[in-house]
């Protein structure tokens, strides 16, 4: 039984489309949810965007974090000395 409008789509390809998805899901979720950022966590996790959105959180939101975090750490080392 085939859903109406979609006989045109493959199985294989759907299989690719899913472990694409699971694929940048799983590195967003875990980036966002290491860096304790809860409201990126609930969006990803709710929102499917077949790794769009997971792609654009990775490589534009979670740079600035990181930066953010390197800074601090500097910063805390500087305040030890």
């Amino acid at each position: 039984m085939a859903i109406v409008g979609l006989e045109w789509i493959s199985p294989g390809l759907l299989i690719v489309v899913l472990i694409w998805s699971l694929i940048w899901k799983g590195m967003a979720l875990w980036k966002s949810a290491r860096h304790g950022q809860k409201v990126w966590y609930v969006i990803l996790l709710i929102v499917n965007t077949i790794g769009i959105l997971e792609i654009l959180y990775l490589l534009l939101w979670q740079k600035n974090m990181e930066r953010k975090v390197v800074r601090a750490k500097r910063a805390k080392k500087r305040r030890r000395r």
